[in-house]
């Protein structure tokens, strides 16, 4: 089993007190009060949005990949490539095929690109941003093996 959240770096958190103090320098025009209120309601809702967006999940479990809101079986990939910081760049951008699908996060660094094989499935591969590519690999072989396909 493999489970890894891609939560967003800890110095982004400052963008909701950023977002805060936007709120409440734009509502000081009225009064204190507002400016408060705007500001306590602009870093709730920027850490609500960073929260959101660092909630992605990857996840094998069950005789599947489950990436984000996808779910695919592990019968329906092939070889999984670890990607250095250098080949995610490339993969994600100058390499990238728009058909696949790819959870990607700027802020990780490396990622694992996967084969799909169904050959009614239109998508060439999986790209997914992870902090251990290695080990993920390694779930998807070890879940592919203890399911027998």
């Amino acid at each position: 089993m493999y489970d890894e959240r891609l939560t967003v770096p800890r110095s982004w958190w400052l963008l909701s007190v950023a977002c805060g103090l936007s709120v409440a320098l734009i509502l000081l025009r009225y009064d204190a009060v507002a400016a408060l209120v705007g500001l306590v309601v602009g870093i709730v809702a920027g850490a609500a949005a960073l929260s959101s967006y660092g909630s992605a999940r990857i996840r094998v479990v069950q005789g599947s990949l489950v990436a984000g809101q996808a779910r695919i079986p592990v019968s329906a990939l092939g070889t999984a490539h670890p990607l250095t910081p250098a080949e995610a760049v490339a993969w994600r951008s100058v390499k990238a095929d728009p058909r696949a699908f790819m959870l990607l996060r700027s802020y990780v660094p490396t990622a694992l690109r996967i084969e799909i094989t169904d050959p009614k499935d239109p998508t060439p591969y999986v790209y997914l941003s992870t902090r251990s590519p290695q080990r993920l690999a390694e779930a998807l072989t070890a879940e592919r093996q203890s399911t027998g396909r």
